[in-house]
């Protein structure tokens, strides 16, 4: 068997291009914005309820928050800017025009839904989208036989069944369906219009989460949530130039993280709440994978044999927030906060795809309580995130040996990121809870 052509197998890169390049969403290529009543906070107390019902993506147990029949719908529009720009050091034959703009304007929708069935049991549903989001350079530019473009698309579906056990103590787990799709471009040259080398191929996979929540005494919640790994066996093809295409059907092995959320929600006096958060990402176990050949092409493939490796290397990832939440009426609720992300993407195996960097959170939001069913949540965050450099050099893990230039095809470049993010959110319940508008329970127990 021989290996695809060296052009070709840098189509495939890395796993990393399975991930957005442009900086958003959350560490690596996972999606955090899953409630905007959260999000006004920087996702600080997220696992203990910060979130009304979108706290449910991170510990299912805060479910028995939240009494009677109630749904939550969020969107989320994210506009991300990212300009790879090379440096002295790159190959004089990749050339040095920048990438423009890698980054595209997401819009992306969640939404959870819960009943109460009786003083103990909670059952209910959360759709997300934990991974994702679209790069797109130039088709003509300096790290085109890196990459030309990335998109990934998921979709999840997590019911879940939740138990209060006492005053102070609620549990709850489910399964977690998750569709995965993914479509990678890469030049096979870098000259002017160059043919791609196309990977692409979808999955489903199934997980669970699992949590729970202590209120262990008036004015503290405490939530721990669990969302395991995923193992997904994308299905599809590596296709090669234009007419005719070089067509081999393949399977890559992709095992997506599992995280631990820790929220903390303190009362300071009866209007004003303190909300923290820690989180863990099990990205390193993402390790190296490989595509594999599903069909034998003479010369080029065999069946069940690897084309080509996908060594991702990520270390894990961290996301510490703070936030404050205040009652400036009964009917309206302003929310500030600031996190730190630790990016699992480090300058040793850092893409031109995935040019992730640590970052800092910084977002604003509110909510108006319209009447005791509906209720609107807004917010708005900005994310600062680090000068970044990309060194695709000899013992980059992405870097391609090609004899058409001594010393193969270096890139060295510096990103300019940034992220705005916008979110708008509504809240129903259902039936008829018969009471007045009122700020919210010092101590929330349902």
């Amino acid at each position: 068997m021989k290996l695809l052509h060296r052009p070709l197998a840098a189509a495939t890169v890395s796993l990393a291009a399975l991930a957005v390049a442009a900086p958003a969403m959350a560490g690596g290529f996972a999606v955090r914005e899953q409630s905007a009543q959260a999000q006004g906070m920087s996702f600080a107390g997220a696992a203990s309820g910060s979130g009304g019902l979108g706290s449910m993506f991170w510990n299912p147990a805060t479910i028995t928050m939240n009494p009677g029949w109630q749904s939550q719908y969020s969107l989320s529009i994210i506009v991300p800017e990212a300009e790879i720009k090379p440096q002295p050091g790159t190959s004089p034959i990749l050339g040095f025009v920048p990438s423009g703009d890698i980054g595209q304007d997401a819009i992306l929708v969640s939404g959870s839904s819960s009943i109460q069935i009786n003083d103990w049991m909670w059952i209910g549903n959360t759709t997300s989208a934990p991974f994702g989001l679209v790069t797109k350079p130039h088709d003509l530019w300096a790290g085109q036989v890196y990459s030309r473009s990335s998109k990934i698309f998921s979709f999840d579906v997590n019911p879940v069944m939740g138990i209060k056990v006492n005053q102070w103590l609620s549990i709850a787990a489910g399964p977690s369906i998750q569709y995965f799709d993914v479509k990678l471009k890469t030049a096979l040259a870098p000259t002017g219009f160059a043919a791609n080398g196309i990977l692409e191929g979808d999955s489903v996979g199934i997980g669970w989460t699992a949590g729970l929540t202590l209120t262990p005494w008036a004015g503290t919640a405490l939530g721990v949530g669990f969302r395991s790994w995923i193992h997904h066996e994308l299905d599809g093809s590596l296709q090669r130039g234009a007419a005719p295409v070089l067509y081999i059907p393949i399977k890559a092995d992709v095992n997506l993280p599992e995280t631990v959320t820790v929220g903390l929600t303190q009362t300071l006096w009866r209007s004003v709440r303190l909300n923290l958060g820690v989180e863990w990402a099990n990205w390193s176990r993402l390790g190296t994978s490989a595509i594999v050949a599903q069909t034998t092409i003479p010369g080029v493939a065999l069946a069940g044999a690897p084309v080509r490796s996908l060594p991702l290397n990520y270390k894990d990832g961290y996301f510490y927030s703070a936030g404050v939440e205040y009652d400036w009426t009964p009917s309206l609720t302003l929310r500030a906060g600031v996190a730190y992300e630790d990016s699992p993407i480090t300058d040793r195996v850092r893409s031109t795809r995935l040019p992730d960097n640590d970052r800092v959170w910084a977002s604003i939001g509110a909510s108006y309580r319209w009447s005791h069913k509906l209720s609107f949540d807004v917010a708005y965050t900005h994310i600062f995130v680090r000068d970044t450099p990309i060194r695709i050099v000899p013992g980059h893990q992405d870097f391609i040996p090609t004899p058409l230039a001594l010393g193969g095809l270096p890139l060295v470049a510096d990103v300019d990121a940034r992220v705005d993010i916008f979110s708008v959110g509504l809240k129903y319940r259902w039936d008829d809870p018969k009471v007045p508008i009122a700020a919210p329970p010092v101590v929330r127990k349902y």
